[in-house]
């Protein structure tokens, strides 16, 4: 479990405290995570933590190997994710002003800053929206069953192009000379 102290950071002669550390997740996370992420491996965090009156604030850097499901079929899918983070925070309760002026305030509790969850929350934060196999990019294969498939938007406005209105379809009657220009 990757924890730092409030006061430690807060009482700290130097500017900046270095972190460089590969984090292993806990069953935990894989249990919140389970229909986002399959694994993740190789999860290298670096980053600074410094005290600004009235905050820890950490400016964090994370790159990690994952194997996340397609948003098309399921396939497991391995991807390398790099992201950045910044938190705030805070040992006691913020004041109102004090959210209104800073976007991120993590409140703490007995002097402990979880830099642990801060990581894998941030990590299912930066996954990307749609995730293909190579095959489902390269082929542009879309899943389909007994009765039913699923088309691109393309594809689906091609199709609605292609079908006349049957209402319209007897008006056309009405104008024959029109289909001769």
């Amino acid at each position: 479990m990757l924890t730092i102290n409030f006061s430690q950071i807060k009482k700290s002669k130097e500017p900046l405290t270095e972190i460089s550390t590969e984090l292993e997740t806990r069953p935990e996370f894989f249990e919140r995570a389970k229909e986002l992420l399959l694994d993740a491996n190789n999860i290298q965090v670096k980053g600074q933590m410094f005290y600004q009156e009235p905050f820890v604030t950490g400016n964090f850097q994370v790159e990690a190997d994952i194997v996340a499901p397609s948003s098309r079929s399921l396939a497991p899918v391995p991807m390398h994710l790099s992201f950045s983070f910044t938190e705030n925070y805070l040992d006691r309760e913020p004041t109102n002003e004090e959210k209104e002026e800073v976007d991120m305030i993590v409140p703490i509790e007995k002097d402990i800053i979880d830099l642990q969850t801060a990581v894998e929350d941030n990590l299912l934060l930066s996954l990307p929206t749609t995730i293909l196999t190579k095959d489902e990019e390269e082929n542009n294969e879309f899943p389909q069953g007994t009765g039913w498939e699923v088309v691109s938007e393309e594809s689906l406005e091609e199709q609605n192009d292609e079908k006349i209105n049957p209402a319209f379809a007897k008006l056309k009657d009405l104008f024959p000379e029109d289909d001769k220009n």
